[in-house]
Protein backbone atom coordinates (compact mmCIF):
# COMPACT_ATOMS: atom_id res chain seq x y z
CA UNK A 1 0.00 0.00 0.00
CA UNK A 2 1.54 3.32 -0.80
CA UNK A 3 0.04 4.96 2.24
CA UNK A 4 2.27 2.64 3.87
CA UNK A 5 5.15 3.39 2.47
CA UNK A 6 7.65 5.45 4.12
CA UNK A 7 11.36 6.23 3.52
CA UNK A 8 14.22 5.10 5.62
CA UNK A 9 14.67 6.78 9.20
CA UNK A 10 17.81 7.64 10.49
CA UNK A 11 18.82 5.00 13.06
CA UNK A 12 17.99 6.84 16.31
CA UNK A 13 18.57 4.39 19.26
CA UNK A 14 16.51 5.28 22.31
CA UNK A 15 16.70 4.04 25.66
CA UNK A 16 16.42 0.43 26.26
CA UNK A 17 13.24 -0.41 28.34
CA UNK A 18 14.44 -2.36 31.02
CA UNK A 19 16.36 -5.67 30.79
CA UNK A 20 14.54 -8.77 32.09
CA UNK A 21 17.63 -9.27 34.52
CA UNK A 22 16.49 -6.15 36.54
CA UNK A 23 12.80 -6.58 36.21
CA UNK A 24 11.05 -7.10 39.48
CA UNK A 25 9.51 -10.71 39.45
CA UNK A 26 6.03 -10.81 39.52
CA UNK A 27 4.45 -13.59 41.33
CA UNK A 28 0.93 -15.31 39.58
CA UNK A 29 -1.50 -17.75 41.00
CA UNK A 30 -1.57 -21.22 40.73
CA UNK A 31 -4.49 -20.99 38.89
CA UNK A 32 -2.53 -18.17 36.32
CA UNK A 33 0.29 -20.54 36.00
CA UNK A 34 -1.49 -23.47 35.11
CA UNK A 35 -3.49 -21.37 32.42
CA UNK A 36 -0.77 -20.63 30.76
CA UNK A 37 0.41 -24.16 29.94
CA UNK A 38 -2.67 -24.77 28.12
CA UNK A 39 -1.83 -23.03 25.17
CA UNK A 40 -1.31 -25.83 22.43
CA UNK A 41 1.11 -25.47 19.34
CA UNK A 42 -0.91 -28.20 17.45
CA UNK A 43 -3.93 -25.80 18.10
CA UNK A 44 -1.89 -22.35 16.87
CA UNK A 45 -0.67 -24.29 13.85
CA UNK A 46 -4.35 -25.47 12.69
CA UNK A 47 -5.34 -22.05 12.89
CA UNK A 48 -2.84 -20.77 11.39
CA UNK A 49 -3.62 -23.50 8.67
CA UNK A 50 -7.01 -23.22 8.07
CA UNK A 51 -6.93 -19.26 7.95
CA UNK A 52 -3.67 -19.63 5.19
CA UNK A 53 -5.62 -22.37 3.29
CA UNK A 54 -6.10 -22.15 -0.62
CA UNK A 55 -9.77 -22.08 -0.65
CA UNK A 56 -9.97 -18.73 1.58
CA UNK A 57 -7.65 -16.95 -1.31
CA UNK A 58 -5.95 -14.71 1.01
CA UNK A 59 -9.19 -13.56 2.79
CA UNK A 60 -9.53 -10.50 0.84
CA UNK A 61 -12.01 -7.75 2.73
CA UNK A 62 -15.55 -8.19 0.90
CA UNK A 63 -14.83 -11.67 -0.12
CA UNK A 64 -15.91 -15.00 0.21
CA UNK A 65 -12.63 -15.92 1.77
CA UNK A 66 -12.67 -13.16 4.02
CA UNK A 67 -16.10 -14.06 5.23
CA UNK A 68 -14.83 -18.13 5.72
CA UNK A 69 -11.88 -16.32 8.09
CA UNK A 70 -14.81 -14.13 10.01
CA UNK A 71 -17.00 -17.38 10.44
CA UNK A 72 -14.06 -19.68 11.71
CA UNK A 73 -12.59 -17.09 13.99
CA UNK A 74 -16.65 -16.72 15.54
CA UNK A 75 -17.11 -20.18 16.34
CA UNK A 76 -13.61 -20.45 17.47
CA UNK A 77 -14.09 -17.88 20.45
CA UNK A 78 -17.54 -19.44 21.17
CA UNK A 79 -16.19 -22.65 21.89
CA UNK A 80 -13.57 -20.78 24.55
CA UNK A 81 -16.88 -19.20 26.26
CA UNK A 82 -16.03 -15.62 25.04
CA UNK A 83 -18.82 -13.06 24.66
CA UNK A 84 -20.53 -11.81 21.71
CA UNK A 85 -19.40 -7.55 21.70
CA UNK A 86 -20.08 -6.64 18.67
CA UNK A 87 -23.20 -4.07 17.44
CA UNK A 88 -26.35 -5.06 18.57
CA UNK A 89 -25.11 -8.00 20.26
CA UNK A 90 -23.56 -9.70 17.63
CA UNK A 91 -19.62 -10.49 17.41
CA UNK A 92 -19.58 -8.19 14.57
CA UNK A 93 -18.75 -4.30 13.47
CA UNK A 94 -19.63 -3.36 10.07
CA UNK A 95 -17.07 -1.70 8.13
CA UNK A 96 -17.73 -0.03 4.77
CA UNK A 97 -15.03 0.16 3.05
CA UNK A 98 -14.60 2.82 -0.19
CA UNK A 99 -12.59 2.09 -3.17
CA UNK A 100 -12.15 5.29 -4.60
CA UNK A 101 -10.33 6.58 -8.10
CA UNK A 102 -9.07 9.47 -9.63
CA UNK A 103 -10.20 10.43 -13.08
CA UNK A 104 -9.90 13.41 -15.31
CA UNK A 105 -6.88 15.22 -13.55
CA UNK A 106 -5.30 18.49 -14.03
CA UNK A 107 -3.12 20.54 -12.47
CA UNK A 108 -1.66 23.87 -14.54
CA UNK A 109 1.09 25.52 -12.54
CA UNK A 110 1.74 29.57 -12.91
CA UNK A 111 4.75 31.17 -12.40
CA UNK A 112 2.92 34.23 -10.75
CA UNK A 113 2.91 36.28 -13.75
CA UNK A 114 -0.23 34.61 -14.75
CA UNK A 115 2.34 31.85 -17.26
CA UNK A 116 1.61 28.83 -17.49
CA UNK A 117 5.16 26.55 -16.09
CA UNK A 118 5.65 23.96 -18.63
CA UNK A 119 6.44 20.85 -17.03
CA UNK A 120 5.87 18.26 -19.79
CA UNK A 121 5.25 14.48 -19.12
CA UNK A 122 2.64 15.09 -16.06
CA UNK A 123 4.98 15.34 -13.22
CA UNK A 124 2.30 14.73 -10.78
CA UNK A 125 -0.74 12.64 -9.71
CA UNK A 126 -3.82 13.34 -7.25
CA UNK A 127 -5.57 10.82 -4.79
CA UNK A 128 -8.62 10.95 -4.94
CA UNK A 129 -11.47 12.52 -2.61
CA UNK A 130 -13.25 9.43 -0.80
CA UNK A 131 -16.28 11.74 -0.15
CA UNK A 132 -16.55 14.50 -2.84
CA UNK A 133 -16.78 13.31 -6.18
CA UNK A 134 -15.77 16.67 -8.30
CA UNK A 135 -13.29 19.51 -7.16
CA UNK A 136 -12.07 21.88 -8.86
CA UNK A 137 -9.46 24.65 -6.85
CA UNK A 138 -7.38 27.08 -7.61
CA UNK A 139 -4.64 28.69 -5.02
CA UNK A 140 -1.10 29.69 -3.90
CA UNK A 141 1.62 27.32 -3.02
CA UNK A 142 4.00 27.31 0.17
CA UNK A 143 6.76 25.08 0.82
CA UNK A 144 6.85 23.45 4.17
CA UNK A 145 9.52 21.36 4.99
CA UNK A 146 8.58 18.43 6.19
CA UNK A 147 4.97 19.49 6.84
CA UNK A 148 6.16 18.75 11.15
CA UNK A 149 4.69 21.00 13.82
CA UNK A 150 6.21 20.24 17.12
CA UNK A 151 7.00 23.37 18.80
CA UNK A 152 7.78 21.18 22.22
CA UNK A 153 10.22 19.27 20.90
CA UNK A 154 11.76 22.38 19.25
CA UNK A 155 10.98 21.86 15.66
CA UNK A 156 8.16 23.84 13.63
CA UNK A 157 8.12 23.86 9.67
CA UNK A 158 4.91 26.55 10.37
CA UNK A 159 6.54 28.70 12.42
CA UNK A 160 5.91 32.01 11.13
CA UNK A 161 4.45 30.47 7.79
CA UNK A 162 1.07 32.07 6.77
CA UNK A 163 -0.57 29.11 4.45
CA UNK A 164 -4.36 30.18 4.81
CA UNK A 165 -6.49 29.10 1.94
CA UNK A 166 -2.91 28.12 0.06
CA UNK A 167 -1.44 24.38 -0.91
CA UNK A 168 1.47 23.32 0.84
CA UNK A 169 3.75 21.46 -0.59
CA UNK A 170 6.04 19.18 1.96
CA UNK A 171 8.88 17.07 1.52
CA UNK A 172 8.53 13.56 3.81
CA UNK A 173 10.75 13.11 6.31
CA UNK A 174 11.58 14.35 9.64
CA UNK A 175 14.59 15.99 11.77
CA UNK A 176 17.18 13.58 12.83
CA UNK A 177 16.90 13.77 16.36
CA UNK A 178 13.59 12.49 16.31
CA UNK A 179 13.30 8.86 17.37
CA UNK A 180 12.28 6.12 15.02
CA UNK A 181 8.57 5.97 16.14
CA UNK A 182 8.22 10.01 16.26
CA UNK A 183 9.64 10.42 13.02
CA UNK A 184 7.26 7.89 12.05
CA UNK A 185 4.37 9.83 13.27
CA UNK A 186 5.18 12.82 11.86
CA UNK A 187 5.72 11.55 8.53
CA UNK A 188 2.58 9.72 8.21
CA UNK A 189 0.13 11.37 5.84
CA UNK A 190 -2.75 11.38 8.36
CA UNK A 191 -0.82 13.54 10.53
CA UNK A 192 0.79 15.40 7.43
CA UNK A 193 -2.79 16.03 6.49
CA UNK A 194 -4.31 16.99 10.12
CA UNK A 195 -1.28 19.28 10.66
CA UNK A 196 -1.72 21.24 7.51
CA UNK A 197 -5.60 21.76 7.97
CA UNK A 198 -4.64 23.47 11.58
CA UNK A 199 -2.71 25.94 9.49
CA UNK A 200 -5.28 26.88 7.51
CA UNK A 201 -4.23 24.96 4.36
CA UNK A 202 -6.59 23.90 1.64
CA UNK A 203 -4.32 21.31 -0.05
CA UNK A 204 -0.98 19.16 0.68
CA UNK A 205 1.10 17.92 -2.38
CA UNK A 206 3.66 15.79 -1.12
CA UNK A 207 7.17 15.72 -3.58
CA UNK A 208 9.92 13.60 -3.80
CA UNK A 209 13.59 15.02 -3.49
CA UNK A 210 14.71 12.05 -5.09
CA UNK A 211 15.59 12.11 -8.47
CA UNK A 212 15.43 8.75 -9.09
CA UNK A 213 12.11 8.10 -7.09
CA UNK A 214 9.11 7.46 -9.31
CA UNK A 215 5.48 8.82 -8.38
CA UNK A 216 3.34 6.42 -6.48
CA UNK A 217 0.60 4.09 -8.56
CA UNK A 218 -2.97 5.05 -7.70
CA UNK A 219 -4.22 3.50 -10.79
CA UNK A 220 -5.62 0.61 -8.36
CA UNK A 221 -7.50 2.57 -6.59
CA UNK A 222 -6.89 3.72 -2.32
CA UNK A 223 -9.64 2.41 0.48
CA UNK A 224 -10.92 4.42 3.05
CA UNK A 225 -13.97 3.74 5.47
CA UNK A 226 -17.04 5.83 5.08
CA UNK A 227 -19.51 5.97 8.21
CA UNK A 228 -23.25 5.64 8.52
CA UNK A 229 -23.99 8.93 7.26
CA UNK A 230 -21.55 8.48 4.15
CA UNK A 231 -19.21 10.61 5.33
CA UNK A 232 -15.13 9.63 5.63
CA UNK A 233 -14.44 8.36 8.91
CA UNK A 234 -10.87 7.25 8.80
CA UNK A 235 -8.59 7.56 5.46
CA UNK A 236 -4.96 8.02 4.44
CA UNK A 237 -5.93 10.44 1.57
CA UNK A 238 -8.11 12.45 3.44
CA UNK A 239 -8.69 14.65 6.22
CA UNK A 240 -11.52 16.75 6.19
CA UNK A 241 -13.77 19.10 3.15
CA UNK A 242 -11.26 21.95 3.89
CA UNK A 243 -8.03 20.30 2.48
CA UNK A 244 -9.71 19.54 -0.82
CA UNK A 245 -6.67 18.79 -2.72
CA UNK A 246 -3.92 15.95 -1.59
CA UNK A 247 -1.52 14.94 -4.52
CA UNK A 248 1.99 14.56 -5.27
CA UNK A 249 5.19 15.96 -7.35
CA UNK A 250 8.49 14.00 -8.97
CA UNK A 251 11.83 15.59 -8.26
CA UNK A 252 11.95 17.10 -11.63
CA UNK A 253 8.25 19.57 -11.17
CA UNK A 254 9.67 20.32 -7.51
CA UNK A 255 13.07 21.71 -8.98
CA UNK A 256 11.25 23.83 -12.07
CA UNK A 257 8.89 25.19 -8.83
CA UNK A 258 12.18 25.76 -6.64
CA UNK A 259 13.79 27.07 -9.59
CA UNK A 260 10.96 29.95 -10.15
CA UNK A 261 11.42 30.78 -6.26
CA UNK A 262 15.45 31.07 -6.21
CA UNK A 263 15.84 28.09 -4.49
CA UNK A 264 17.77 25.01 -5.18
CA UNK A 265 16.59 20.88 -3.90
CA UNK A 266 20.15 20.20 -2.69
CA UNK A 267 20.50 23.58 -0.14
CA UNK A 268 16.86 23.27 1.28
CA UNK A 269 17.50 19.15 2.04
CA UNK A 270 20.67 20.17 3.67
CA UNK A 271 19.11 22.40 5.81
CA UNK A 272 16.48 20.21 6.86
CA UNK A 273 18.59 17.23 7.43
CA UNK A 274 20.37 19.46 9.25
CA UNK A 275 17.64 20.45 11.76
CA UNK A 276 16.78 23.74 10.82
CA UNK A 277 13.54 24.47 9.72
CA UNK A 278 13.31 25.61 5.51
CA UNK A 279 9.77 26.64 4.95
CA UNK A 280 8.79 29.82 2.00
CA UNK A 281 6.08 30.53 -0.22
CA UNK A 282 6.82 29.65 -3.86
CA UNK A 283 5.51 31.48 -6.33
CA UNK A 284 3.40 30.00 -7.57
CA UNK A 285 -0.02 29.21 -8.28
CA UNK A 286 -2.30 26.25 -9.48
CA UNK A 287 -5.58 25.47 -10.82
CA UNK A 288 -6.41 21.98 -10.15
CA UNK A 289 -9.49 19.99 -11.21
CA UNK A 290 -10.16 16.07 -10.68
CA UNK A 291 -13.14 13.75 -10.21
CA UNK A 292 -13.19 10.61 -8.52
CA UNK A 293 -15.27 7.36 -8.30
CA UNK A 294 -16.22 4.94 -5.82
CA UNK A 295 -16.06 1.19 -5.48
CA UNK A 296 -18.02 -0.16 -2.30
CA UNK A 297 -17.65 -3.38 -0.17
CA UNK A 298 -18.57 -4.63 3.19
CA UNK A 299 -16.09 -5.96 5.86
CA UNK A 300 -16.44 -6.74 9.22
CA UNK A 301 -14.26 -6.41 12.52
CA UNK A 302 -14.82 -9.17 15.24
CA UNK A 303 -15.22 -8.19 18.87
CA UNK A 304 -15.65 -10.72 21.46
CA UNK A 305 -15.06 -9.80 25.12
CA UNK A 306 -14.54 -11.71 28.64
CA UNK A 307 -15.82 -9.73 31.52
CA UNK A 308 -13.87 -8.29 34.75
CA UNK A 309 -14.24 -9.12 38.28
CA UNK A 310 -14.23 -5.55 39.60
CA UNK A 311 -17.76 -4.04 39.81
CA UNK A 312 -16.24 -0.55 38.77
CA UNK A 313 -13.10 -1.17 36.80
CA UNK A 314 -15.09 -4.47 34.71
CA UNK A 315 -16.78 -1.21 32.12
CA UNK A 316 -13.29 -0.83 31.19
CA UNK A 317 -11.36 -2.82 28.80
CA UNK A 318 -8.15 -3.89 27.68
CA UNK A 319 -7.56 -4.61 24.17
CA UNK A 320 -6.10 -7.82 21.96
CA UNK A 321 -5.92 -7.22 18.87
CA UNK A 322 -4.65 -8.72 14.95
CA UNK A 323 -5.61 -8.13 11.77
CA UNK A 324 -7.88 -11.35 10.21
CA UNK A 325 -7.33 -9.54 6.51
CA UNK A 326 -4.74 -10.19 3.91
CA UNK A 327 -4.25 -9.36 0.44
CA UNK A 328 -6.01 -11.81 -1.57
CA UNK A 329 -5.07 -12.87 -5.08
CA UNK A 330 -2.79 -10.86 -6.86
CA UNK A 331 0.00 -11.04 -9.32
CA UNK A 332 1.79 -14.46 -9.63
CA UNK A 333 4.92 -15.37 -7.92
CA UNK A 334 6.67 -18.74 -9.00
CA UNK A 335 3.36 -19.34 -10.39
CA UNK A 336 1.05 -18.82 -7.32
CA UNK A 337 -1.16 -16.12 -7.03
CA UNK A 338 -2.55 -16.80 -3.33
CA UNK A 339 -1.33 -14.73 -1.05
CA UNK A 340 -1.95 -16.78 2.02
CA UNK A 341 -1.35 -14.62 4.69
CA UNK A 342 0.15 -17.26 7.13
CA UNK A 343 2.77 -15.60 8.98
CA UNK A 344 0.93 -12.46 7.80
CA UNK A 345 -1.49 -12.38 10.09
CA UNK A 346 -2.93 -15.56 10.03
CA UNK A 347 -0.28 -16.47 13.04
CA UNK A 348 -1.49 -13.32 14.76
CA UNK A 349 -4.69 -14.23 15.06
CA UNK A 350 -4.22 -17.59 16.19
CA UNK A 351 -1.72 -15.90 19.18
CA UNK A 352 -5.50 -13.86 19.85
CA UNK A 353 -7.28 -17.69 20.22
CA UNK A 354 -4.99 -18.79 22.47
CA UNK A 355 -4.80 -15.95 24.50
CA UNK A 356 -8.59 -16.58 24.71
CA UNK A 357 -8.16 -20.18 25.57
CA UNK A 358 -5.82 -18.65 28.32
CA UNK A 359 -9.03 -16.85 29.85
CA UNK A 360 -11.17 -19.58 29.52
CA UNK A 361 -8.86 -21.69 32.02
CA UNK A 362 -9.10 -18.80 34.15
CA UNK A 363 -12.19 -18.64 36.25
CA UNK A 364 -10.69 -15.88 38.90
CA UNK A 365 -10.66 -13.23 36.02
CA UNK A 366 -8.97 -9.82 36.15
CA UNK A 367 -10.26 -6.86 37.33
CA UNK A 368 -10.90 -4.72 34.18
CA UNK A 369 -12.58 -7.02 31.03
CA UNK A 370 -10.70 -7.54 28.27
CA UNK A 371 -11.76 -7.04 24.59
CA UNK A 372 -10.12 -9.48 21.65
CA UNK A 373 -10.59 -7.80 18.49
CA UNK A 374 -9.79 -9.42 14.92
CA UNK A 375 -9.72 -6.52 12.61
CA UNK A 376 -10.16 -6.05 8.42
CA UNK A 377 -8.46 -3.56 6.42
CA UNK A 378 -4.73 -3.44 7.63
CA UNK A 379 -3.51 -4.65 4.86
CA UNK A 380 -5.29 -1.55 3.12
CA UNK A 381 -4.01 1.06 5.72
CA UNK A 382 -4.97 -0.15 9.49
CA UNK A 383 -8.76 1.13 8.24
CA UNK A 384 -10.50 -1.60 10.51
CA UNK A 385 -8.76 -0.86 13.50
CA UNK A 386 -9.17 3.18 13.08
CA UNK A 387 -12.91 2.70 12.71
CA UNK A 388 -12.96 0.42 15.70
CA UNK A 389 -10.72 2.62 17.77
CA UNK A 390 -12.49 5.99 16.76
CA UNK A 391 -15.93 4.36 16.76
CA UNK A 392 -15.28 1.32 19.19
CA UNK A 393 -18.72 -1.30 20.43
CA UNK A 394 -18.19 0.20 23.40
CA UNK A 395 -18.46 3.05 25.60
CA UNK A 396 -15.77 5.93 24.29
CA UNK A 397 -13.30 6.42 26.73
CA UNK A 398 -13.29 2.81 28.26
CA UNK A 399 -10.50 1.27 26.26
CA UNK A 400 -7.18 1.75 28.46
CA UNK A 401 -4.96 0.09 26.52
CA UNK A 402 -4.14 -2.18 23.00
CA UNK A 403 -1.73 -5.31 22.71
CA UNK A 404 -1.60 -5.80 19.46
CA UNK A 405 -0.06 -8.80 17.28
CA UNK A 406 0.44 -8.80 13.86
CA UNK A 407 3.16 -10.80 12.13
CA UNK A 408 4.69 -11.93 15.19
CA UNK A 409 7.38 -14.04 12.75
CA UNK A 410 7.73 -17.15 14.59
CA UNK A 411 10.37 -18.36 12.94
CA UNK A 412 13.52 -19.04 15.20
CA UNK A 413 13.44 -19.82 18.85
CA UNK A 414 11.58 -16.33 21.13
CA UNK A 415 14.47 -15.59 22.93
CA UNK A 416 14.00 -11.70 23.74
CA UNK A 417 11.61 -9.34 22.32
CA UNK A 418 11.14 -5.63 21.35
CA UNK A 419 7.77 -3.78 22.46
CA UNK A 420 7.19 -0.98 20.25
CA UNK A 421 5.68 1.57 21.56
CA UNK A 422 6.23 0.98 25.30
CA UNK A 423 9.03 3.97 25.70
CA UNK A 424 6.10 6.12 25.37
CA UNK A 425 3.74 5.02 28.14
CA UNK A 426 3.50 3.34 31.80
CA UNK A 427 3.24 0.26 29.48
CA UNK A 428 6.69 -0.64 29.72
CA UNK A 429 6.14 -1.82 33.59
CA UNK A 430 3.80 -4.29 32.26
CA UNK A 431 5.98 -5.42 29.52
CA UNK A 432 9.46 -5.66 31.76
CA UNK A 433 7.20 -7.86 34.55
CA UNK A 434 6.02 -10.17 31.81
CA UNK A 435 8.76 -10.33 29.87
CA UNK A 436 11.02 -10.82 33.05
CA UNK A 437 8.47 -13.84 34.63
CA UNK A 438 8.83 -15.69 31.01
CA UNK A 439 12.90 -15.43 31.15
CA UNK A 440 13.02 -13.36 28.02
CA UNK A 441 15.56 -10.01 27.30
CA UNK A 442 13.41 -6.21 26.48
CA UNK A 443 15.74 -4.50 24.05
CA UNK A 444 15.72 -1.56 21.88
CA UNK A 445 13.73 -2.20 18.57
CA UNK A 446 16.67 -3.65 16.15
CA UNK A 447 15.17 -2.35 12.43
CA UNK A 448 14.14 1.41 13.74
CA UNK A 449 14.10 2.46 10.02
CA UNK A 450 11.28 -0.12 9.41
CA UNK A 451 9.56 2.13 11.53
CA UNK A 452 7.28 -0.66 12.85
CA UNK A 453 4.80 1.16 15.25
CA UNK A 454 3.16 3.47 13.39
CA UNK A 455 2.43 0.56 10.51
CA UNK A 456 -0.34 -1.47 12.46
CA UNK A 457 -3.16 -2.01 14.21
CA UNK A 458 -1.88 -0.40 17.17
CA UNK A 459 -1.20 2.86 15.12
CA UNK A 460 -4.90 3.53 15.62
CA UNK A 461 -5.35 3.00 19.16
CA UNK A 462 -2.56 5.52 19.50
CA UNK A 463 -4.54 8.39 17.52
CA UNK A 464 -7.19 7.88 19.85
CA UNK A 465 -5.29 8.78 22.87
CA UNK A 466 -4.53 4.80 24.03
CA UNK A 467 -1.96 3.46 25.13
CA UNK A 468 -0.74 0.60 22.78
CA UNK A 469 2.23 -1.65 22.16
CA UNK A 470 2.94 -4.48 19.91
CA UNK A 471 5.78 -7.15 20.79
CA UNK A 472 8.00 -8.29 18.36
CA UNK A 473 11.54 -10.33 18.25
CA UNK A 474 14.29 -9.33 19.31
CA UNK A 475 17.64 -9.83 18.61
CA UNK A 476 19.27 -13.07 20.74
CA UNK A 477 19.54 -15.99 18.90
CA UNK A 478 20.51 -19.90 20.36
CA UNK A 479 24.13 -19.53 18.80
CA UNK A 480 25.03 -16.57 20.82
CA UNK A 481 25.53 -14.59 17.30
CA UNK A 482 21.97 -12.51 18.73
CA UNK A 483 21.70 -11.42 14.97
CA UNK A 484 17.83 -12.69 14.41
CA UNK A 485 16.73 -9.50 12.72
CA UNK A 486 19.82 -10.63 9.66
CA UNK A 487 17.06 -13.95 9.60
CA UNK A 488 14.01 -12.32 9.09
CA UNK A 489 15.20 -9.87 6.78
CA UNK A 490 15.97 -13.01 4.26
CA UNK A 491 12.90 -14.41 5.43
CA UNK A 492 11.31 -11.38 4.43
CA UNK A 493 12.74 -10.85 1.52
CA UNK A 494 11.41 -14.49 0.61
CA UNK A 495 8.22 -14.54 2.36
CA UNK A 496 6.58 -10.87 3.41
CA UNK A 497 3.87 -10.47 1.38
CA UNK A 498 4.12 -13.19 -1.05
CA UNK A 499 2.06 -16.33 -2.22
CA UNK A 500 4.66 -17.93 -0.55
CA UNK A 501 3.68 -16.97 3.02
CA UNK A 502 1.85 -20.05 3.58
CA UNK A 503 1.37 -22.95 5.89
CA UNK A 504 4.45 -24.76 4.00
CA UNK A 505 6.79 -21.90 5.06
CA UNK A 506 9.37 -21.79 8.12
CA UNK A 507 7.60 -21.89 11.48
CA UNK A 508 8.30 -22.15 15.00
CA UNK A 509 5.26 -23.08 16.81
CA UNK A 510 7.35 -23.16 20.22
CA UNK A 511 7.69 -19.23 19.39
CA UNK A 512 4.18 -18.86 18.83
CA UNK A 513 2.91 -20.38 22.50
CA UNK A 514 5.68 -17.93 24.18
CA UNK A 515 3.98 -14.99 21.70
CA UNK A 516 0.30 -15.85 23.27
CA UNK A 517 1.88 -16.68 26.82
CA UNK A 518 4.14 -13.36 26.83
CA UNK A 519 0.64 -11.00 25.31
CA UNK A 520 -1.53 -12.89 27.45
CA UNK A 521 0.56 -11.64 30.77
CA UNK A 522 0.88 -8.09 29.88
CA UNK A 523 -2.70 -7.78 28.98
CA UNK A 524 -3.37 -9.45 32.21
CA UNK A 525 -1.24 -7.52 34.48
CA UNK A 526 -2.75 -4.25 32.73
CA UNK A 527 -6.02 -5.41 33.55
CA UNK A 528 -5.23 -6.11 37.45
CA UNK A 529 -3.84 -3.06 38.00
CA UNK A 530 -6.36 -0.34 39.36
CA UNK A 531 -4.21 2.51 37.44
CA UNK A 532 -5.15 3.61 33.98
CA UNK A 533 -2.04 3.39 31.85
CA UNK A 534 -0.31 6.73 30.93
CA UNK A 535 1.18 8.20 28.42
CA UNK A 536 4.75 9.34 29.84
CA UNK A 537 4.83 13.27 30.69
CA UNK A 538 5.66 15.28 28.08
CA UNK A 539 5.31 12.49 25.30
CA UNK A 540 4.18 13.27 21.78
CA UNK A 541 1.67 11.44 22.05
CA UNK A 542 0.59 12.45 25.27
CA UNK A 543 -1.69 14.98 23.72
CA UNK A 544 -3.57 13.17 20.89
Amino acid sequence: MIIKAIKPLPVICFLLIVSSASAQQIKLSKEIEHALTVVDTTQIKADIAYLADDKLKGRLPGTEGYQMAVDYVVNRLKSLNVKPAGENNTWLQEVKLRKAFTKDATILFNDGQNKHIEIGGGGYVIYPDPETPNIKLSAGLVFAGYGVSEPSMGYDDYAGLDVKGKIVVITRGSPDKFSSSVAAHTMNTTQILKVAAEHGAVGVIIASTDSTARLPNISKGIYSVMDKQGSVAISRIYYSKQVSLFGAVDYKLLNLLFQNAGKSIPSVVAQLKAGQSASFPLITSVNAAYSSTYQDIISYNVIGKITGSDPGLKNTYVVHSAHLDHLGISTPVKGDSIYNGAHDNASGVASVLSIAKIYQNINEKPKRSVLLVLMTGEEMGDLGSGYFAKYPTVPVGSMVADVNTDMPTIIAPLLSITALGAEHSSLAKQVNEAAGYLGLGVEPDPEPKQARFTRSDQYSFVLQGIPAIHVKYGSKTTDGKNNLNEMVAKWRAEYYHKPQDDINGIFDFAAGKKYAQLNFLIGYLIAQDIKRPTWNKGDIFAVR
